[in-house]
This record gives C-alpha cells, structure tokens and sequence, in this order.
C-alpha cells in the first residue's frame, strides 16, 4: 500500500464530482489519492443512480455533432431536432427555479464553462448520446427535444462513473476503497495537510498539500434531514447511495468552513411507494417517476395538489416530492387514460412498480385505496375544466385548464378514454442543496469569508448554486465544471507548494 509522503492531493469520493477533480488535479502533475467511503462494488455515489444527462450550453445538434456527439450517424441525425441551449437561456431558468438565490458568479460559472467542460470528458473518454427515451417526443416521424437536457454519458450514471474511473486508472491515480473520512488534518498554522480517515485497517492519518472534498450531501442521514428539513423527513426513501451520509460537510464545518445555501431545501422527486429504502443498483432510477405532466397527480382523498402542467419536467420534478411528502400517508398517485400512457417514459414499464388499471375511476380508486368519490369528483371538475387547443408534449403548449385550483397550465387532456392507470409514489431524495461556500477558484470559505489554505469543494455539498427547487441536468453538469475547477487549483496549490519546498 502506498504510504502518505507518495500525495499530494487527496480527493474525497468517487462520483462524478471527484473524480472529474481527481483527473483534473493529476493534469497539473500533481500525485492524487482518491479515497472512496464504499466498496468498490459499491462506488460512485449517487451519479450511478443518475440517468447521466447533462445540460450545457450548445448551438444546436450540428453544433453537438462536433466535438461531443461524434458517434452519431447521419441517419440518426435526420431523425433528431435539439434546439440550441443558449448562455441567456440557460442563467434564465437556473435563475427562475431558484427564485433568483442562485450565487451569480457560481451559476456564471457553471454556465460558462459547462460546454468547454463536457468537451473535457469526452476527451477523458467519456461517451454521450441524446437522451431518445426521456427527454423527446416523436412529432412528426421525428424525435424533437425539449427542456434543455438532452444528453447522457453511454450508459447511464453507471456509464459515466465507468468511464471516469478507467480515466483515472490510465492517469496513475490510485483509489482506495472502503475508506472513509473522519476529520480534516490542520498544521498550527491553519493550512489543512491531510485526512483522518477510517478503512479496512482502522483509522489512519494521510498527510497531502491539499484536500478536495466531493463526497456528497448529507441526504442519507435521517438525523440531518430532519433537523434541516422537519419532522417526517426521516421517513423519505434515499434515490441513490447510502454513503452520502455529510461527512465532508461536517469535517469542514468542525474546522470553521462556512456553511452555505439552501439548507432547508433538497431535490426530491416522485418515487415508486415499493422502492427499497436506499436506491437499487439494478433498477437504479427507474423507480422514479416523471410522466406526470402527461396525466394529474392526486393524494389518497383524490385531490389534485399540484400543477402538472407547470413547465416541463425539468422544471419542476424535483420539487414535487417534496409536496408528496406533505400528503396524507406521504403518497400520491399518478393517474393517465389510454391517450397518454403509450407517452409515458420506460420507467413505468419496469416489473417493480406499483400500479393498477381499470376500466372505470371507480374502480381504479378501489384498487388503489383513494377515496373513490374524492377521485371522481376531482377528475369531473379537472375534465370540465380542460380548455381547447392544440395538444403537443415536446412544447409549452398553453393547452390548460380554467376555473380549478390548482389549475394545470399546460398539456391539459381530458381523462376520458379507458382503460385508466394509476401509478402509486412517494417521496425520494436525491440530493441536499445546503453545503460548503467556495470561492471561484473552488476554495472552501471559512465564517469570515477567509479561504481555508489547502482544502476545496465540489459537487453536491457545494452550497449556493441551488435553492428551493433544481434544473435538470444541471448537477451533473456542476458536478464536473466545479470538479474540474477545483481539482485544478487544488492541483496547482500543492504542486507549487512542492516546488517551493525543494527550492528552500
């Protein structure tokens, strides 16, 4: 096993995040260890439950073909309309969905650099396709794109995390797994030198010139998300890694870091109500589910309790669970007629799912446990509400309801044509927003906006880029710009503090 004198940056994780670092750190010539908390079976953290989409800023399916969708054939690129993404567009939603929180020079950040860094990965080995199955709908023989996430690593999360770790083996950097953090090394002087960590052979101390933190939230720790989210909150089912249990936030926090963000706020999403209590390494995210805008949500008392039609998906699925998670029994039903359910995604077609199907409401309503005249009631007024116009999934249509709260502003059809379906989920938590503040450089800020010589941030316990609510695509996306800024600095600050020492 190699001794500590051989790092000099230690990366603590092993998603996305990290290991964008850990590469980004071994270009500066620096020696990297990464420390990963699970087995190696295990590893990942929750970019293996993700669906590996990516939003960045592009010009368009011509534009992508360039430098990022290079194995896309001119016959599949004949099928394919993506919309540019552009910077403004992009600073605009991030914007809308954070309800204008989001720290300008992080988002500027991720905005900026989020198309120069996906092109990083790819160079890095990493493969990306467009996301056919969740992010389009077939218009007109063609797939047409929407919402501003249309592309995924080749495999998924699981894919992309693969690809990153062959990265990092080619580069020399080691990994170990099954080792924890326990505690952020200082000399008197304040610098941070190294980690207190825990592995297969007791605790250890691991001195390097720098550290940088990307091991995750603290989203599977139910004594932190009920203090920071409320009572109930440690009965949510976890979407991804039992691991993200905030030991980063918290050994950072024990040594004078500020804290940051949306520390009451998470991203939570619409989760099968039979998923186990952590994510599944099979399944992965497939117990999610996000059809919704194509039918009505309603609780157990069958009412509705939420715009379907908002905006897209993108836009609002990871804060619908959260009002999940205030509905009677924490639960929801997800209720579509036989226009829409050939539209739902792959994700409702699994074995593991909890559904039922009926001819009548009534009889969906029994099968289900909802309150069968709540149902009927509610799908009548929200039927009679439904305004004419054009019907199109791949766009802000307009077609929506008048004279019911809450009203459903788009894709608004008449549940009307049996057989009708009903899809049970509860609350699953992704990821907390509340973390670390980091300078633009990536370096962690202690409470008086001093940076922490030596230590860095990345990925989800970077705090101040979301709140309240999530755009998707965008956190893998900060993930790796974040991961990539931060290995760099954390790289040069410790190569640099090598040469200096040599020079004395």
């Amino acid at each position: 096993m190699p001794n500590a004198a051989q790092y000099d940056v230690i990366v603590v994780g092993a998603g996305n995040a990290a290991l964008c670092a850990a590469l980004s750190a071994r270009e500066q010539g620096a020696r990297v260890l990464v420390l990963e908390k699970a087995s190696e079976e295990e590893r990942g953290g929750n970019s293996t439950f993700t669906a590996g989409g990516f939003r960045f800023v592009h010009d368009g399916l011509e534009d992508l073909r360039q430098d990022v969708l290079v194995d896309l054939s001119e016959a599949e690129a004949g099928q394919i309309y993506i919309p540019p993404l552009p910077s403004d567009l992009y600073m605009t939603d991030l914007m809308k969905v954070t309800e204008n929180l989001s720290n300008e020079d992080l988002a500027e950040l991720l905005i900026g650099r989020s198309r120069e860094t996906v092109v990083w990965m790819r160079s890095k080995g990493v493969r990306f396709i467009p996301m056919f199955g969740r992010q389009s709908y077939v218009v007109n023989g063609k797939h047409h794109f929407y919402g501003g996430v249309n592309i995924e690593a080749v495999g998924g999360g699981w894919g992309l995390v693969d690809f990153l770790i062959k990265a990092a083996e080619r580069a020399g950097i080691d990994i170990r797994y099954g080792t924890g953090l326990r505690k952020l090394l200082q000399a008197q002087s304040g610098e941070v030198t190294g980690v207190l960590a825990f592995g297969p052979k007791g605790y250890e101390e691991i001195t390097a010139k720098a550290v940088v933190l990307a091991c995750g939230g603290f989203e599977s720790n139910p004594e932190m998300r009920t203090r920071y989210f409320g009572p109930g909150w440690e009965l949510c089912r976890v979407r991804g890694t039992k691991h993200n249990t905030g030991d980063g936030i918290r050994a950072a926090l024990d040594i004078g870091a500020q804290a940051y963000g949306g520390w009451s706020t998470c991203h939570a999403v619409q989760w099968d109500i039979s998923a186990p209590p952590f994510g599944d390494r099979v399944v992965l995210d497939n117990f999610q589910k996000h059809s919704y805008p194509l039918g009505i949500i309603v609780n157990l008392e069958g009412n509705r309790f939420v715009d379907e039609g908002a905006d897209f998906r993108n836009h609002t699925y990871a804060k619908y669970g959260r009002e999940v998670m205030k509905q009677p029994g924490r639960a929801a039903v997800q209720i579509f007629d036989s226009q829409t359910i050939k539209m739902v995604r792959d994700e409702y077609r699994i074995k593991q799912v909890t559904k039922a199907e009926s001819d009548t409401i009534e009889g969906l309503a029994r099968a289900l446990d909802i309150d069968a005249e709540g149902l009927q009631r509610t799908v009548t007024a929200y039927n009679a509400a439904c305004q004419p116009g054009d019907y199109n999934p791949a766009i802000l249509d307009g077609k929506g309801t008048k004279g019911i709260s809450p009203p459903k502003s788009n894709w608004a059809l008449p549940i009307n044509e049996p057989p009708y379906y009903g899809f049970v989920v509860t609350c699953g938590i992704t990821f907390t927003f509340g973390g670390l503040k980091i300078s633009t450089q990536g370096e962690v800020q202690d409470t008086t906006d001093t940076t922490i010589p030596g230590l860095y941030a990345a990925g989800e316990l970077v705090g101040g880029i979301f709140y309240q609510n999530y755009l998707g695509g965008a956190g893998l996306m900060s993930g790796s710009v974040f991961g990539r800024l931060s290995g760099r600095s954390a790289g040069l600050y410790a190569t640099q503090a090598v040469t200096a020492a040599a020079a004395e």
